[in-house]
């Protein structure tokens, strides 16, 4: 479907329900309505605030906020927010904009990587933007480097307090109980690494997701499926897939990682031709579901680099 046309539906959708445009109800519910774009910011509003707010979180888990689709109940989220938290560097714009703007939302934005240093994208990187601007194309993936997520838990720490001054001393002592944790969490992650030789750490993945997270741990990003910040690509060319194939075999890579959120037929197709395994799957742009141990960013973190060393290992 058109997304100009999808947008547009869902505006008509939400005004059938009678919430577009409805001031947030906080005033009769006791509570500030909180809204994050996507599960790992849901986490940390959920370890930042527990149950002093009201939170929806839009992309859940295992979802793709890249291709995500909102509903009308999502536009009526935003309409009723005091406060909405997004990542931000166009992760969610494709769709979080219009729907913001649909929503008539007088709700506070917060985009939790503001002022964080981007990486700046290859200018062959190929993504969808209808006016694209290669040189200026950044890495929205800031959450795989444990200290960028301690920025963004202060971003939302700060945005919790200003729009519910009554429980701010709560929202400090709770983020920086978690800040302490993270801090252990990326001590445990350097550790862990430690333990693979570093002729091992060479990461394809299905697209590119991990830079933030090899340049703080010492790996390197060989290359991916999608060559792209984003899922919303074609599929690569005949030529780019045996470049890969090639860059795989030349590099002695032992194993590949596909990922929980998106189609992994072609990672499959990549290990085939390059005689590699295919490692279990990485949670890349969500967590887990509850069941699974990266139902929490903790969680996320911690599985993830247990499957990445345990893959690479010789």
């Amino acid at each position: 479907m058109n997304r100009w046309i999808f947008v547009l539906a869902i505006v008509l959708g939400a005004t059938a329900l009678g919430c577009v445009g409805k001031p947030p109800t906080s005033a009769t519910s006791g509570k500030p309505k909180v809204v994050a774009t996507f599960s790992v910011l849901g986490d940390f509003v959920t370890q930042i605030a527990g149950d002093h707010i009201e939170l929806v979180t839009l992309v859940g888990a295992d979802g793709d906020a890249h291709e995500y689709q909102p509903t009308p109940q999502d536009v009526a989220a935003i309409g009723r927010a005091d406060v909405v938290f997004e990542n931000g560097v166009k992760f969610e714009a494709g769709w979080f904009d219009k729907s913001y703007a649909a929503s008539q939302s007088k709700a506070k934005r917060v985009a939790t990587t503001d002022g964080l240093k981007l990486i700046e994208g290859d200018p062959d990187h190929k993504h969808t933007d209808p006016e694209p601007d290669h040189e200026h194309e950044q890495d929205p993936h800031v959450w795989h480097e444990v200290n960028n997520a301690i920025h963004m838990v202060g971003k939302i720490r700060d945005g919790l307090c200003e729009i519910d001054p009554a429980n701010a001393a709560n929202y400090r002592a709770n983020a920086d109980a978690y800040v302490a944790r993270l801090k252990a969490l990326d001590g445990w992650i350097v550790q862990t690494v430690e333990t693979l030789p570093k002729d091992r750490r060479k990461l394809v993945t299905s697209h590119d997701t991990f830079g933030y997270f090899a340049k703080r741990y010492g790996f390197q990003v060989l290359g991916s499926v999608l060559p792209s910040f984003s899922t919303e690509v074609a599929d690569p060319s005949a030529a780019d897939f045996a470049k890969l194939v090639e860059q795989v075999r030349k590099a002695n890579v032992k194993a590949i990682f596909c990922e929980t959120s998106h189609n992994n037929k072609l990672v499959e197709r990549l290990a085939q031709a390059a005689g590699v395994n295919v490692a279990p799957p990485l949670y890349t742009d969500s967590l887990g579901g509850a069941d699974t141990p990266a139902a929490t960013y903790e969680g996320m973190m911690r599985s993830n680099v247990t499957t990445i060393v345990g893959a690479l290992k010789p």
